[in-house]
């Protein structure tokens, strides 16, 4: 795909040079752009040849510049190129159990070397050619997120329905060698790649140390459209206690030896399983936490900083929590310990049950506005409203099902607060106030 250019950063070098909307670039020093992670690389010299089509002719630029200071250009695409899709068809895969009708951009399965450098996406490995493989060892394109979810190179395959995801253990060990670094993620299918399997996993893993720099374990999500495909349980309170234990052992192994656990179960076991969520320690840095793993401790931890802000007061507040069924307790225990400073707090947790893709989901995340509605439609709701920002798609203005923030504000008469994942900003939502953060 062509590196077409929609405009220029005031003042740049790029601006400079005349660049306008619809030239072209070619080519740097001789290397031919192709996509976004290309145009990076290759314009972090000081001594460019820059080769391009201007007004629909050949020129060519000679420029000097300080390291790494950027050319100014900015593409008709992020990426320059299309988005790369997955061609693996995973037993446990959430897109395949979609409803229809849901907006198009749902249904795509990205699987996406660049966006996982670029964007913190998870890539399986197993759609990339050799020649991909050799650019990000070259180019040193790190960290890259992998969904490893097996080291047996046959039950991958099984797993993923892709003869290239046999490969796992062989891509890895180019990149470690590489010096690339790697977060990694294990859906946790009961029965399938458990027990016995993740430990093998866990250990394949362990060795690869410190190029693989973390690793999360999460439950496979089941939605209630999955017919056709293949069986799958959800994981009980007891399976979660022993998936924890499972992981536990080779994580305090890792402990002693590395000064890291490396190996993180997510949330969801913990709350599953009835154990308390560990401390701040646990994490050693939150590593994974755009994976959702130590969030909710995370959170606590920022409450409990925010509630420690609060002058004890007597001062009246009201409000609603939406949430999923997963993080009501959590919600609850947030209200609790406001509550302490504030007595006359009154906040009602709302979990929604999830109608939409089935009860086995829990999380917030993926609560939809139609059952929103449908369950709150009829409840004496205080004025204020506060729903998590995770439920809405990135411009935070429409939910999963495609209804807007409006129609479900004008459903149940009630104006929505979005909050994010911050307990300081959570805090002062719940109470309508500002901090005193110079305390």
């Amino acid at each position: 795909m062509p590196a077409v250019i929609s405009g220029t950063a005031p003042d740049s070098i790029a601006c400079q040079l005349g660049f306008k909307k619809g030239d072209t670039l070619i080519s740097i020093n001789g290397q031919e752009i192709t996509d976004v992670i290309d145009y990076m690389y290759y314009s972090e010299c000081e001594t460019l040849e820059i080769k391009a089509l201007c007004g629909g002719q050949a020129v060519e630029f000679d420029i000097e510049k300080d390291a790494c200071e950027p050319l100014g250009l900015n593409f008709e695409t992020y990426l320059i190129d299309s988005q790369r899709s997955c061609k693996n068809k995973c037993i446990f895969c959430f897109i395949d159990q979609l409803p229809p009708g849901l907006r198009p951009s749902l249904y795509f399965k990205d699987d996406d070397a660049r966006l996982s450098f670029l964007m913190g996406n998870y890539i399986t490995l197993t759609n990339l050619n050799q020649k991909d493989i050799d650019r990000i060892c070259k180019m040193r394109i790190s960290p890259i997120n992998v969904s490893v979810h097996t080291t047996d190179p046959q039950l991958r395959v099984k797993m993923m329905k892709n003869p290239n995801a046999a490969r796992i253990n062989e891509i890895m060990r180019r990149f470690a060698d590489a010096g690339i670094t790697m977060n990694c993620q294990i859906v946790l299918c009961k029965n399938v790649n458990d027990g016995k399997q993740l430990t093998r996993t866990l250990c394949d893993l362990q060795k690869l140390y410190p190029a693989v720099n973390s690793v999360s374990i999460v439950p496979v999500g089941l939605s209630r459209h999955r017919k056709g495909l293949y069986p799958l349980e959800s994981f009980t309170e007891k399976d979660c206690a022993a998936v924890i234990n499972d992981i536990h052992k080779i994580a305090e192994s890792c402990k002693k030896q590395l000064g890291i656990r490396l190996f993180y179960p997510s949330d969801e076991f913990f709350i599953k399983a009835g154990i308390p969520l560990p401390d701040e320690q646990y994490y050693d840095g939150y590593p994974q936490i755009e994976n959702g793993v130590g969030l909710s401790t995370s959170l606590l931890t920022e409450v409990d900083d925010a509630v420690s802000l609060l002058s004890f007061c007597d001062k009246p507040a009201e409000c609603a929590i939406i949430t999923g069924v997963l993080p009501a307790k959590l919600m609850q225990d947030i209200a609790t310990k406001i509550a302490l400073k504030r007595p006359r707090l009154n906040c009602k947790i709302y979990p929604i049950v999830n109608r939409f893709f089935g009860e086995e989901i829990t999380v917030a995340g993926l609560v939809t506005a139609a059952d929103i509605i449908d369950q709150l439609k009829n409840e004496s709701l205080p004025q204020r409203v506060l729903i998590p920002s995770s439920m809405l798609r990135a411009q935070q203005d429409m939910f999963l099902d495609s209804i807007t923030v409006e129609q479900v504000e004008k459903a149940i008469d009630r104006k929505l607060i979005i909050t994010g994942c911050d307990g300081h900003e959570l805090v002062e939502k719940i109470l309508d106030e500002r901090l005193n953060c110079d305390v």
